[in-house]
């Protein structure tokens, strides 16, 4: 027992105190991780429901953002896996009522809010937890059992976009080997620029 006799903390040696303080930073620290770990598993799930629902109404789709990087990488150095909160997808154009019955039929809920259209997995899911849906062009590439957008096509829009975090996808690409030094090539001169630009600078 660290503390003795029903003594408070400062009354006790510092090595029992700092062992009591050291015990609850533990707990905290191990509680963060417990969460973390259900999000991303909560994340998880959301993917492989909606690639469950379209693969079973036969509507081409591919994830696209975060949860593809984190798929791509998956393939290459699951050690290097960041968690990301958000899930898109991109499906033809024409075919959105189509994934809207196949979605409700499953139990979500669309929402079109801001211009975003959007699943909710209840009718009193919120925003942040939806599953984005995109309409356009895409090349699809099955990992792990789901349709994902294909490397180039990632790479280029995360290129177009550049964001803080579309930069920190784009480095954890360039750090598991996934694209290198010859990948500019493929790109107009200032997507080229850009991703020449974090592959001589991968410390940024």
């Amino acid at each position: 027992m660290p503390f003795k006799d029903g003594m408070s903390a400062d009354k006790q040696t510092p090595a029992a105190y700092n062992f009591f303080w050291w015990i609850v930073h533990m707990v905290e620290k191990m509680n963060v991780w417990a969460m973390a770990d259900a999000q991303d598993r909560a994340i998880e799930k959301r993917v492989r429901r909606i690639a469950s629902i379209l693969d079973n109404a036969e509507i081409p789709y591919a994830v696209i953002g975060g949860n593809a990087v984190r798929a791509w990488v998956q393939t290459v150095d699951p050690s290097a896996v960041r968690a990301t909160r958000d899930v898109d997808i991109i499906i033809p154009e024409g075919k959105l009522a189509d994934v809207i019955v196949a979605a409700e039929n499953d139990g979500m809920t669309f929402r079109h809010a801001k211009s975003v259209d959007m699943l909710l997995e209840s009718p009193d899911g919120k925003a942040r937890d939806a599953i984005h849906v995109l309409q356009g062009d895409f090349e699809p590439v099955r990992l792990d059992g789901i349709s994902v957008v294909a490397l180039a096509d990632l790479v280029r829009m995360k290129l177009d976009i550049y964001r803080l975090k579309d930069r920190v996808h784009l480095l954890d690409m360039i750090e598991t080997g996934l694209i290198d030094a010859t990948w500019p090539a493929r790109f107009e001169l200032q997507l080229a620029d850009r991703l020449r630009y974090l592959i001589e600078n991968p410390e940024i």
